[in-house]
């Protein structure tokens, strides 16, 4: 990059920051304008109110900005809105509008990295590719950062679906031992479920309010293991849909399910512990075997050098 390109793309981004200062500058005069007269007209109770009210008004103006943006670039593809909102439930995001807001998000991030960058640029003259290395990161972190930050919350909540179904089947065969039916057994081990899954809990909550609202019943199961996306989900409503197309018992056919559901954690717990040492390898070739390699053989290193400079 040439001295005369710096010139230019510094001066363009002065420019652009100015121009952004000074539409923030006077948006925000204007805010404070609209707020003081708001607050004459209302008197001092009112005044008072919307201090208080004011950090809770500035989010949902915020968030609603952000619907704005995501309105506009709302995805048009059914079959693609369709499955981003299929991934936002499982990330636990039930809203309507998650998907307009998760696009408007994506949005405002790029324009912060736009703007980081033509703040850093100015930073970094003369020095190099250190700028265009800082627009790369920046660049990358807005693409990728809202997708992965949804992937890292839909792995984690997975990992609690799986640790929790085992237990959630086993308080539904309790229940329908004691004589509940299978859909007042969700709506009583829910609150049970609450402190220890919290997130699972949230899902069965939603499935006794659409079993309520007329749904049937395996339609629901089968909407709630799309939500969780975990086979364990998949298979138990599918092993529901046929005992009830079947006729066969329900606490029998719970029973054993609930049997393999906790076979399976015991598997899945043993093969993370034999999969312990091979994961150890590395940390121990890296950090302790230098350590007690040094430890065995400084000392006799020492020695050597000691006898041969008293040979010399």
């Amino acid at each position: 990059m040439g001295p005369q390109l710096q010139s230019i793309v510094t001066m363009l981004a002065l420019v652009l920051i100015a121009v952004s200062v000074g539409a923030g500058g006077f948006f925000a005069m204007r805010e404070a304008g609209l707020r003081a007269r708001r607050s004459r007209r209302l008197g001092s109770e009112g005044a008072a109110e919307e201090r208080a009210g004011r950090p809770a008004e500035v989010l949902s103006g915020v968030l609603e900005k952000v619907r704005q943006v995501g309105d506009r670039v709302a995805i048009q593809d059914p079959a693609q809105t369709s499955a981003l909102r299929a991934q936002l439930m499982q990330a636990g995001f039930f809203n309507r509008d998650a998907v307009t807001f998760y696009s408007g998000a994506r949005v405002l991030t790029l324009g912060c990295a736009a703007i980081a960058t033509l703040m850093i640029m100015p930073l970094t003259h003369g020095k190099g590719m250190l700028g265009l290395l800082a627009a790369a990161m920046l660049s990358i972190l807005a693409l990728l950062g809202p997708e992965r930050v949804i992937k890292a919350r839909i792995a984690s909540r997975e990992r609690e679906y799986r640790d929790g179904f085992p237990d959630l089947l086993d308080l539904l065969v309790a229940s329908v031992e004691a004589g509940l039916s299978l859909d007042a057994a969700v709506g009583r081990i829910t609150d049970e479920l609450v402190r220890r899954y919290p997130h699972l809990a949230e899902h069965l909550k939603l499935l006794t309010l659409e079993l309520r609202a007329g749904r049937s019943r395996k339609d629901v199961w089968m909407r709630l293991a799309e939500r969780l996306g975990i086979d364990e989900a998949r298979s138990f409503a599918t092993m529901l849909r046929q005992s009830e197309e079947m006729g066969t018992s329900l606490g029998d056919t719970l029973k054993v399910f609930a049997d393999e559901m906790r076979n399976k954690r015991m598997m899945r717990a043993e093969e993370k512990a034999l999969a312990l040492p091979a994961k150890l390898t590395v940390p121990l070739i890296l950090f302790i075997f230098p350590c007690l390699l040094g430890v065995l053989i400084l000392p006799a290193a020492y020695k050597i050098s000691q006898t041969f400079s008293h040979m010399h």
